[in-house]
């Protein structure tokens, strides 16, 4: 079975996003509170439908829970925009695309702290994913909506997707 690399490097940041240090994944995945960058792209089509992948149940943190699009680590060294651009075509095949900045935030759990770069998209076609995920689909938001708080999606994509596009209640996420 894939598992994730414990001993990848990751950057260690402040809450501007300056890096401070280095860690590894297994250090910020322990619960130390070590803050370290991750990319999120929120993947629309023309109809306003949300694309969610499905984490497979072979990673470390939220196995076989939907979760955003497009989730991953900033690696050492690597700048914000080039880690969105790999991991949207590691995962989904995504190469052609315009990101518009959303919001950068802190999420804290147990096991982890991020400081989160999130990030949207409208495509045209149905994305493909990649073995590094079990699949996915587009969500209306009504689905989004009642599977909210069922066990359904990670707590970070619950949370975020409240805070980003669910300000009023009965309005389709904005463009």
């Amino acid at each position: 079975m894939k598992k994730d690399n414990g001993n990848e490097i990751f950057p260690l940041v402040d809450e501007q996003g300056n890096v401070i240090g280095s860690a590894t994944r297994s250090e910020c995945h322990s619960g130390s509170g070590l803050l370290h960058p991750v990319v999120h792209l929120h993947v629309f089509d023309s109809e306003g439908r949300l694309y969610l992948q499905r984490r497979p149940l072979w990673k470390d943190i939220q196995p076989g829970k939907w979760d955003t699009a497009v989730g991953g680590h900033i690696d050492y060294g690597e700048d914000t925009l080039s880690a969105l651009r790999r991991e949207a075509r590691e995962e989904l095949g995504l190469v052609d695309f315009e990101a518009r900045f959303l919001r950068r935030y802190v999420f804290e759990n147990e096991r982890e702290r991020e400081l989160i770069n999130a990030y949207r998209t409208t495509v045209s076609s149905t994305p493909t994913p990649s073995d590094e995920l079990d699949g996915g689909r587009f969500w209306s938001r009504t689905e989004i909506i009642d599977s909210i708080g069922k066990g359904v999606f990670t707590p970070n994509f619950e949370s975020e997707y409240i805070m980003l596009f669910n300000s009023e209640q009965n309005k389709e996420p904005k463009m």
